[in-house]
């Protein structure tokens, strides 16, 4: 088995039977040189840990010879990371990038200057192969970032993320399925852009964020149908069939499954020999951290099925993040031994001119979270509230997690940016003539409640695959 990496981006299975871990050299340095560096510096897998340095943008990029105070306010946290995985079957994947550029509206910019950039980490969990997980891992981001309206400020475009990411979620979804493979994966994606965390997820593969204070909060929910009963509401009402499995006797075992294919998650990418009521919707979280920081624990069930959220996050406190990578695994694999193929990424977000991430006290009180945690905004349009001043308090953004993409895709919203082109399809992006669009809004094909001039709109196919996936139709009908 093969991997590759660099200082700068990595994206692996990972190996047999043994730990690996990602990382680089150290410093605080400017973007320029730190692109320049890293450029000319290739690190392999296991190389020690890693710190980046990147300025704050507003829509502008840092830029040397800007006056100190003004360097200062633009300044971003330095991200240090550190991955460690097991494995059983091989199905388990991961992609660690650091400079995906976000194309800057600034006036101010220059060819001179770098493109701002943001960091995206990812546990893909595979299973009945490995060729979901490895679609996904090389494709969703392009997807992602392909959904996104052009010339946004960087408000806008963070405002902007949780339905790029649904689009980008069902097109590598659509893609995946239309190549006949019958393999499934679960996706966490997390993306950081300064201090603002969001994180799309399907299946549970989970995200935790233990933030300044001790306090540990789920950025993601399990769609695992044992646990999630609004989910087996939703894949009962589509069509699907949720029950144990029966052995001779008429006894039922195990875990609750969906029929027909028996899988235990009701999201996932792929598995199209399961049926479109097992969806690629993700669950979206946005939230922006105080300059306090925080860790992020992104793992595959193999780590979520020995330890709870709290004992993970408890049992790293103190080291840095690749040896907390490293130990997370070590205490799943001592509390349950090799099950699963076990991966876990851990990321520490820590304010400019340090260099560790500050050790969190222990949770004193349940209570702290209400003081920690303050009231999140359901509607993308909302701007970003202000960041509290204690110390590691953090503002929930965004937070939904419906199913129905007329609810995730729309209605159109930007601040003066349309989501999508009105000749576009808002999921795969193709071109539309002018009477090929559907409203995302528009009811099933068999009624009569379809707004055509709602959009945004989608193409044919994706209206087909939107239809399957809420029950409108049988799946893998093709309606002419």
């Amino acid at each position: 088995m093969s991997s590759s990496s660099s200082s700068s981006a990595a994206a692996h299975q990972h190996p047999h039977h043994h730990h690996r871990r990602q990382g680089g050299g150290s410093g605080l340095v400017p973007l320029a040189a730190l692109i320049k560096e890293e450029a000319s510096t290739e690190r392999c897998a296991g190389g020690g840990s890693r710190i980046c340095a990147r300025d704050e943008d507003a829509g502008g990029s840092g830029v040397c010879g800007e006056p100190a105070e003004e360097e200062a306010r633009r300044q971003r946290p330095l991200l240090r990371y550190g991955c460690a995985a097991q494995s059983k079957k091989g199905e388990d994947f991961f992609l660690l990038r650091t400079d995906c550029p976000r194309p800057s509206t600034s006036a101010s910019s220059s060819a001179a200057s770098p493109h701002p950039t943001f960091a995206v980490f990812a546990v893909l969990d595979g299973h009945n192969g490995n060729a979901a997980a490895i679609y996904t891992r090389d494709n969703l981001l392009n997807h992602v970032l392909s959904a996104m309206p052009r010339g946004l400020s960087r408000e806008e475009w963070l405002h902007a993320l949780p339905r790029a990411l649904v689009a980008g979620f069902v097109k590598t979804d659509k893609e995946f399925q239309s190549k006949g493979q019958t393999s499934g994966t679960t996706a966490t994606f997390v993306i950081i852009d300064g201090w603002t965390i969001t994180v799309a997820s399907v299946g549970d593969s989970r995200c935790i964020l233990d933030a300044q204070g001790g306090t540990v909060s789920l950025l993601t929910v399990d769609h695992r149908l044992e646990e999630n009963v609004e989910e087996r509401e939703r894949v009962t009402a589509s069509g699907g069939e949720v029950g144990r499995l029966s052995v001779v006797g008429g006894a039922e075992i195990g875990p609750l499954r969906c029929w027909p294919g028996g899988l235990c998650l009701s999201r996932s990418i792929g598995d199209i020999d399961v049926g479109e009521f097992i969806v690629p919707v993700p669950y979206v979280k946005q939230v922006k951290l105080s300059n306090a920081g925080g860790r992020l624990i992104i793992a595959s069930d193999g780590i979520w099925d020995a330890l709870s959220s709290e004992a993970a996050a408890k049992s790293c406190r103190g080291l840095p993040a690749e040896l907390a990578a490293k130990q997370v695994v070590k205490e799943a694999l001592r509390t349950r031994g090799l099950k699963d193929d076990t991966t876990c990424i851990v990321v520490d977000i820590i304010p400019p001119g340090q260099t560790i991430r500050p050790p969190s006290p222990p949770k004193k009180m349940n209570k702290l979270k209400s003081l920690i945690f303050r009231k999140k905004a359901k509607e993308p349009s909302q701007k970003l509230t202000k960041q509290h001043s204690g110390a590691g308090a953090v503002v929930e953004i965004f937070e939904e997690g419906s199913a129905m993409l007329s609810e995730r895709l729309g209605p159109d919203w930007n601040g003066g940016h349309t989501f999508s082109s009105l000749f576009t399809c808002a999921i795969c992006q193709v071109d539309l003539e002018p009477s090929e669009g559907i409203s995302v809004h528009a009811g099933s094909i068999f009624s009569s409640s379809s707004k055509p001039w709602e959009g945004p709109f989608l193409c044919s196919d994706c209206r087909d695959k939107k239809d399957a996936m809420e029950g409108k139709r049988p799946s893998g009908v093709k309606v002419l």
